[in-house]
């Protein structure tokens, strides 16, 4: 119901720009957002936007660089992740929850995506 995309490959102070498209017109009132894993690690949270996309929340490691938004006309999330660093190679995925409140932890959260690698070379 989550299909992220827009991963790869990418130097160290590069951009890419992920995308999550929703399959049903319900996910334009959920609160969505972003986590990453990396191997052996737990999930962690990266950022979410308010169903209205007046309220945003970002990690402390991203803030500054990444840069969430919507598009509920579609409905579409998606992270503009610059100034990239090896530190923020990880798998990335999209999620949903249906409610109006932010949380961090992943298991908040109602609906994933498959995930999308985002890969940072130094």
């Amino acid at each position: 119901q989550l299909v992220e995309s827009g991963g790869g490959l990418v130097q160290a102070g590069g951009s890419l720009r992920l995308s999550c498209a929703a399959s049903e017109t319900r996910f334009s009132s959920y609160h969505m957002g972003w986590f990453r894993q990396v191997p052996g690690k737990e999930r962690e949270f990266v950022a979410s936007i308010s169903w209205t996309g007046d309220s945003t929340y970002y990690a402390d490691s991203v803030k500054g660089r990444f840069t969430i938004s919507r598009d509920r006309a579609k409905p579409m999330v998606s992270l503009q992740m610059n100034s990239l660093e090896p530190e923020d190679t990880a798998v990335y995925y999209c999620t949903a929850r249906d409610g109006t409140y932010y949380y961090s932890a992943p298991e908040k959260y109602d609906y994933w995506g498959q995930g999308t690698l985002v890969t940072v070379s130094s």
